[in-house]
């Protein structure tokens, strides 16, 4: 009875605060990227007429900037809402990686933007044509300036805070079109005073910052659709949850598969007495899945067992002998799940070893050598493994 009391606590309560969090950070996304539409859309009109009156390109290209910050913001609130629905059949998972797909779109009209620009501003260095500014267009596109800056640095902390890359790649882009239309007062300035019209060598510039904020927009978004390392300030959080049971010795090779931001399944392998049971490590393994859920809102959907010698002075001897030698090896983080079998003549464990080794296989068989030389008359079964967080610990 206990225990369905706990699963209850697990499945019920939990559950319930895990959905209110998703579904209080949607609605800040939703409302953030409101604001960036309605804010947006006013810059892109007022800009609009004030580079059509006053026959500046820079202008125009800037409302044209703030037109795709309009859409962007849209994309981010599509995405947001797809990626709130519920997990189905098909999906199981949820549809929480929709978000990155959104900030790959917002990425890619920020990179089609810049080169649009680019090229409209080389025509304009080919065949130039004279501007006519008035005080009245300088002074909006300076409350511009400052109005953009405010909805950059709004949507970007929004973004961080509630971990959203589409809401982030939003305020990257209104930050640099901030700067643009900074340039573009600069520019008219330049021309009252000296009657030298740079705004279309400027928009190339501009341009070209533009283009490569894309690239690297599209870069970090290709990079968490691929899978990126765990976090190791997550994955130290985790373990020390693991760790808190006193029957688990070492918690290793901790797996987080990203179904979206801030929504991991994974799995864990944990380090128990030989002596323990079957019925002893199911109700462990339990209790472990729920501390885990109830602290990181993470599912562990498997949890792999290693057994270390509890009744063997040898064998503890022998451990820390083989440990020993291991850490020697420059690019080698740790090693786990020692056993050893008299029975079988065999000795088991595993090798982290890190990606900065030139060469991990070598070093990990050049280990392996040394051990087999040391207990010749034992069978070496050792597996290389990898850290996903590249802890050493």
């Amino acid at each position: 009875m206990g225990m369905n009391k706990e699963v209850d606590f697990l499945f019920g309560e939990n559950i319930d605060k895990s959905e209110a969090i998703e579904l209080n950070r949607n609605r800040v996304i939703v409302r953030t990227g409101a604001v960036g539409i309605i804010g947006n859309l006013f810059l892109s009109i007022t800009k609009a007429l004030i580079g059509f009156f006053s026959n500046s390109i820079a202008i125009v290209l800037d409302a044209v900037n703030n037109l795709s910050d309009a859409a962007s913001s849209l994309i981010t609130i599509i995405g947001a809402k797809l990626a709130s629905k519920k997990p189905d059949k098909k999906h199981p998972f949820g549809h929480g990686r929709v978000e990155y797909f959104s900030s790959m779109i917002i990425s890619i009209l920020v990179l089609y933007a810049g080169l649009t620009s680019l090229i409209e501003s080389v025509k304009k260095i080919l065949n130039p044509e004279k501007a006519n500014y008035s005080s009245v267009s300088l002074l909006i596109i300076g409350i511009a300036v400052f109005v953009k800056i405010f909805l950059g640095y709004f949507t970007i902390s929004r973004g961080k805070k509630y971990n959203s890359s589409s809401l982030v790649n939003s305020g990257k882009d209104a930050l640099m079109d901030s700067i643009i239309s900074l340039s573009t007062l600069l520019a008219a300035f330049v021309f009252l005073l000296t009657g030298l019209s740079l705004e279309a060598w400027l928009g190339a510039l501009i341009s070209l910052a533009v283009i490569k904020s894309g690239i690297e927009m599209v870069s970090e978004t290709v990079s968490a659709l691929l899978g990126e390392r765990i976090n190791p300030a997550l994955a130290g959080e985790i373990k020390r949850t693991v760790l808190k049971f006193p029957e688990v010795k070492g918690a290793y090779d901790l797996v987080l598969n990203n179904y979206g931001p801030d929504s991991y399944n994974g799995s864990v392998h944990i380090e128990v007495p030989d002596t323990f049971t079957a019925d002893v490590i199911d109700e462990l393994v339990r209790k472990i899945q729920i501390a885990v859920y109830k602290e990181h809102h993470i599912i562990l959907t498997a949890i792999g067992v290693y057994s270390y010698n509890t009744k063997d002075a040898e064998a503890v001897k022998m451990r820390s002998e083989i440990y020993s030698v291991s850490l020697k090896y420059k690019h080698v983080l740790q090693v786990h799940g020692f056993y050893l079998n008299k029975e079988e003549k065999s000795i088991r464990f595993d090798v982290v070893v890190s990606f900065d080794s030139p060469d991990r296989y070598e070093e990990f068989k050049n280990l392996v050598g040394e051990i087999q030389s040391l207990y010749p008359d034992y069978k070496i079964q050792a597996a290389i493994d990898t850290d996903y967080s590249e802890m050493d610990s």
